[in-house]
């Protein structure tokens, strides 16, 4: 199979849509990426890509078409300039650069924003191949729910931007079981829509990995890591607030790995609250590094901020957390809260709530040993039964090789 992959974001950026690349060409078939200048989650060009552009060029044996964008930078006009300026990058230098190529089947990767989907209609409508659309971000509710756009009008605008890019899609794939509904009530009545979650990739279910140096200081402490996008949707107030609950046990570490946009502004708040002894921040490493955090941490945090939108998604961090065989504390609601308790592999409370995480992370803290490997164990066994990597990248192939453009106008 000939494979485009239509992906605003890509490798060295750190996305799921690597992994399934490099899976699909080890399976044999011919992959080429349709993606921009890596720039993510700093809002710069990454130095290396703009001093040596050609190591960047390929991938585990996949091609990477790459087409300039206005770089995220900082601010909503910076990131809808961004958003908009891959789209028409994208239709038309991207359009250029493939000319000639013919592809089977084109793959979407959509954790936001919705607009990658424009491009790749514009490479079907030449191509003539069928689109797959992999959604792991609503629109136009997510705006919404994050207070990015506030104006109802344009909320509508952009839900009509969301029908016509699902109505021209053969294939949408859900990253939860809760998003179909939503995604219905943009498509055609009849339209192939399937629930298909994430994974987390080989490294982290391995049995033996090294600790993080950079967690030596903390050996004696509670360690609770919390790793990934420093954002809006992870409600840092309330994860502070909890932190602010419990500053007096300073055997309990809070300790964050990764960055975002709210980066800055948790900084500042750790200082103002007076959390500097218990809450850490350091920085952003790359996903090679992950399994090594994971191990040294005693438990996992995930938090997703209190919304109707949000309690239907599983954040990816939960997979990865599961394979990691770790104790998860979990400050959500929806779907995540719901694998969490499903799998015995934690404690969970609502979304928004610092107060009762407090409570949950004492409880954890003060928890035997032995109750903390089993809460482990549980999430690996529920890991290896829901969402094992090897049994979604066959099922994915098989919907990308038999899939056809009958619901697609």
């Amino acid at each position: 199979m000939k494979l485009l992959v239509v992906s605003q974001y890509f490798w060295p950026e750190n996305f799921r849509i690597n992994d399934l690349v490099a899976e699909l060409v080890q399976r044999g078939h011919e992959v080429t990426i349709l993606t921009g200048y890596p720039n993510y989650p700093d809002g710069v060009v990454f130095e290396d890509f703009r001093r040596n552009p050609g190591k960047y060029a390929q991938y585990a044996g996949a091609d990477i078409i790459r087409v300039p964008l206005a770089p995220r930078g900082k601010g909503a006009i910076r990131l809808a300039l961004n958003y908009l300026s891959f789209v028409v990058s994208a239709s038309l230098l991207g359009l250029a650069k493939l000319r000639g190529r013919k592809f089977d089947h084109i793959f979407v990767y959509e954790p936001s924003p919705i607009t990658v989907g424009l491009p790749a209609i514009v490479m079907k409508w030449v191509k003539k191949a069928p689109i797959t659309f992999w959604v792991l971000d609503l629109w136009p509710e997510t705006l919404r729910a994050v207070g990015m756009v506030k104006s109802e009008r344009v909320l509508r605008l952009i839900g009509h931007m969301v029908s016509f890019i699902y109505r021209r899609c053969d294939v949408i794939l859900a990253q939860s079981q809760s998003f179909i509904g939503n995604i219905r009530q943009y498509c055609h009545p009849h339209q192939r829509v399937e629930y298909f979650p994430s994974w987390a990739e080989d490294m982290f279910g391995k049995e033996v990995v090294e600790p993080a140096p950079e967690l030596a200081p903390y050996a004696d402490c509670f360690k609770i890591v919390f790793a990934g996008n420093i954002g809006e949707a992870q409600d840092f107030p309330a994860i502070l607030d909890a932190a602010e609950h419990l500053k007096a046990r300073q055997d309990i570490q809070w300790i964050l790995v990764g960055d975002g946009r709210m980066g800055a502004w948790v900084a500042d708040e750790i200082k103002r609250r007076g959390l500097t002894q218990t809450v850490s921040m350091l920085g952003r490493f790359p996903l090679e590094r992950m399994p090594s955090f994971y191990a040294s941490a005693d438990a996992l945090l995930v938090t997703l901020k209190k919304n109707e939108i949000f309690s239907m998604t599983i954040p990816g961090k939960v997979q990865s957390y599961l394979a990691a065989g770790k104790p998860i504390l979990g400050m959500l609601d929806g779907e995540g809260a719901a694998a969490i308790f499903e799998a015995k592999a934690g404690k969970v409370c609502p979304a928004g709530n610092g107060a009762e995480l407090a409570k949950i992370v004492q409880e954890m803290a003060d928890s035997a040993p032995s109750t903390l490997r089993s809460m482990g164990e549980a999430g690996n066994v529920y890991y290896r039964e829901q969402f094992e990597r090897n049994t979604l990248m066959t099922r994915i192939e098989q919907i990308l090789l038999t899939s056809n453009t009958g619901t697609s106008t």
